[in-house]
């Protein structure tokens, strides 16, 4: 766990993570607990946590892609389509992040 502290990229990973996570949640249990079941609490709790997270996502994302002089049309669109797509951040993280992230 240290390792994500560690540096930007780090944090970013895990950042994706929780966003991931989150997206998961709120698509896969929250939203059929609503309609199923007609109680949206859970979606605004969800929602909100993921929304946060996926603003988090996307200011991390910008500031790496600065860092790392990624270019916009080659990964940086890549990074911010993720967060959009269930398993999306999980799939960058393995075939982009790990990739520069120096343990």
């Amino acid at each position: 766990m240290k390792k994500y502290f560690n540096s930007s990229i780090g944090f970013f990973r895990l950042i994706a993570f929780l966003e991931g996570m989150s997206l998961l949640i709120l698509v896969f249990i929250a939203m059929p607990i609503k309609y199923a079941f007609g109680n949206p609490s859970v979606v605004k709790s969800v929602g909100q946590t993921h929304g946060l997270l996926f603003i988090l996502f996307v200011f991390l994302a910008i500031k790496i892609s600065v860092e790392q002089d990624w270019i916009f049309k080659k990964t940086t669109w890549k990074v911010l389509l993720s967060s959009f797509i269930p398993f999306g951040s999980f799939y960058i993280d393995k075939q982009i992040l790990s990739k520069i992230h120096e343990y």
